[in-house]
């Protein structure tokens, strides 16, 4: 949870790195006099929409279920369908990311790069082509070319990182003598307690039954807790809020193009943000 969490931080951080240099990069430095301004505003907006577009689309890509995360047809799954319908932001059927895509890409770029088993590492990638065609409309430099391309590299370090996280599971040994530790535990909890109960009173003999299941039912939420803290990408109460991180970044990135028409930021919904 917390490596995710700084993954999605650097994230944060490297948009806006990537937003100020676009800004300042995209200029009519290397041009001649009386250059088409408006020109350069719509490759800005291009860069930048662009970027965008590979955020929803990355959280999207971390949000498919893996079968290790949510079992089918059985109870946890239905909590986790209400927790999502309940709390969820364009989590259920993920309507979102796809207006989102559709709002930020070009529709003929849309079509193309969203029948790509990966797409938001075709979106990175559909950035650096873009570069390319810049440096060789003499737009930017050699230099500011290999300086938005690391800005580029960082972004597919830190979208690895969130799919090493998301495509590793628990390991199956750790998970399971953990639970086989955990259920001897409870198994011989009444045995220890009996005794020392016995020696207040014969009637202390029942205590040993509520106190057997509260002391069994903290271990067994331990347990439970550390499971699903190792998969934070399930759309649950209790992951990264990367739609709310996506939003974040979104209006930081509009306002460095000078747009005032910007979407509210995600507020939490009975107390959870997502």
């Amino acid at each position: 949870m917390w490596e995710a969490r700084k993954t999605w931080g650097g994230i944060i951080n490297d948009s806006r790195s990537w937003g100020m240099m676009v800004d300042a990069y995209i200029s009519d430095s290397f041009l001649p006099e009386h250059s088409n301004i408006d020109e350069l505003t719509a490759i800005k907006k291009r860069l930048i929409y662009r970027h965008i577009a590979w955020l929803y689309a990355h959280r999207s890509q971390l949000l498919v279920t893996t079968e290790w995360e949510t079992p089918h047809e059985n109870t946890e799954s239905k909590s986790i369908s209400y927790q999502q319908k309940q709390f969820g932001i364009g989590l259920v059927d993920d309507e979102i990311t796809r207006t989102e895509l559709k709002l930020f890409l070009e529709k003929s770029e849309h079509d193309r790069l969203i029948a790509h088993v990966n797409t938001a590492t075709q979106i990175i990638n559909e950035q650096s082509r873009d570069l390319a065609n810049l440096r060789k409309q003499d737009i930017i430099d050699d230099f500011r070319h290999v300086e938005l391309e690391n800005v580029l590299r960082t972004f597919y370090e830190l979208q690895g990182k969130n799919e090493r996280i998301k495509k590793f599971p628990l390991p199956r040994q750790f998970a399971l003598m953990s639970r086989i530790f955990v259920g001897i535990f409870i198994l011989l909890l009444p045995f220890s307690m009996i005794p020392e109960l016995m020696k207040i009173d014969d009637w202390a003999l029942w205590l040993s039954i509520p106190l057997s299941a509260l002391i069994g039912w903290v271990y067994v939420m331990m347990e439970v807790v550390g499971e699903n803290t190792a998969n934070p990408f399930q759309g649950l109460v209790y992951d990264i809020p990367m739609m709310s991180l996506c939003r974040v970044i979104e209006i930081d990135l509009r306002e460095m193009l000078g747009e005032t028409d910007l979407p509210d930021s995600v507020q939490a919904k009975n107390g959870v943000l997502m």
